[in-house]
Formats: structure tokens, sequence, C-alpha cells
């Protein structure tokens, strides 16, 4: 039996597509983990993810690999999947600029670093998809994928216009975020919603690569 035979049903011929493409994963926390489980499971193998944390018990609520407390994430992911190619690594602006990206046919962003989130905008807007935050929601049925100039009550997503208009971009890029008013201050979170977040990125990424 082919472990894929229900995603070759689904997409046939263009599946090929899908099992050739190469995708760069910025994150793997609550809502990057479930993104790469979503991609892996649907056939692309070549997946290049980026953190630098290590897991704790609080993140034991919404992300998978999670019982590995105190292992490196990427180096616990790798286990679990292990033709991804893990690279622990502290995205900051001098690395996304002295990275090369022509490789990827799509860049995720599922990280929360300000500057770090727009370099990588600067550098890649035209493959990039960017989750904006998951955290502080209960619903997901309020998540929505639009531009990041379109987005409206997000914090993150706000500071992020800010900083990109500063940085003079002008162009535009899909993001996911929600509409839902933040249901706490500080960042409470279910896995209901970030998971959510990262499923929602999974698609937008197969969707683009199938285009």
């Amino acid at each position: 039996m082919d472990r894929f035979q229900r995603c070759r049903l689904l997409f046939g011929d263009d599946f090929e597509k899908i099992q050739n493409a190469k995708i760069l994963l910025f994150g793997v926390g609550g809502v990057g983990g479930h993104c790469l489980d979503a991609l892996y499971r649907s056939g692309v193998s070549d997946i290049t993810i980026v953190d630098f944390d290590t897991f704790e018990i609080t993140n034991q609520n919404r992300q998978l690999g999670s019982e590995n407390l105190g292992a490196i994430k990427v180096e616990a992911l790798k286990k679990t999947y292990p033709s991804i190619t893990a690279l622990h690594v502290k995205v900051t602006p001098q690395w996304v600029d002295a990275f090369d990206f022509d490789a990827y046919d799509v860049v995720l962003d599922a990280i929360d670093d300000i500057p770090a989130k727009v370099a990588i905008a600067l550098k890649t807007h035209k493959k990039l998809i960017s989750s904006m935050g998951g955290a502080k929601r209960i619903d997901p049925s309020k998540i929505i994928t639009s531009t990041i100039w379109k987005t409206y009550g997000d914090g993150l997503a706000k500071k992020f216009r800010y900083e990109l208009k500063k940085a003079g971009f002008k162009q535009k890029f899909e993001v996911i975020f929600s509409s839902e008013e933040p249901k706490c201050v500080p960042k409470g979170s279910f896995v209901g919603v970030t998971g959510s977040f990262g499923l929602m990125l999974a698609s937008r990424a197969i969707a683009f690569v199938l285009k």
C-alpha cells in the first residue's frame, strides 16, 4: 500500500508537484509544528525548518514534539520527520540577508520576532506566506487569509505593517490572521486555534505550489 494513496486520489497528477516542492519553514512552535506535520503527511519531504528554541513545559498545551522537554525543537522534530533539514539557528536580519532563498519554492513564516519577519518579507515576498498571531483566541472559524495590508484586530500584524512601511516596503504578500477579538492580555493559547493557523499555512503553501 502507498502511504500517500489518498493524497493521490485528491490531487491526481498534481501530486507530483507537491512531492517535488521545496519548502522553507521559519518557526516550529504552536503554528509551525502543525504546518510541518500537515505538509509532511501530504507528501512534501523536502522541508527545511529553522528554529532556535528548546521545548519547555509551557509548550505542551499546543506544540507537537513538546513531550521532549529540554530538547532542541528542530532536532527532536527531525527524528519524527526524517527527510527534513533542521537548522538550529537564531533568525536575525543579518542571517536572513546572508541566506540563499533561491532553492525554495515557498517560504513560510511562523515566527513572532518582528525584525526577523520584516527581513524575511523584504527578501522573499514573492513566495512568502506569513502567519500573524494565533494566541489569545478560541474560535478557529475566524481565521482569514489576506494580504498584510488588509489585516485588522491583530497586534502582531499592526507592528509588522508599521515596520514594513518604515522600511519603504510597498509590495504585498499573503498572511493568515484572525478577526476574533483577543480574549486575554497575556499570551494565553488554545491548540484549536494555533494548530488551525498551522494547517491553514500548510494548505496555502500547497495551493501556492500547485498554481
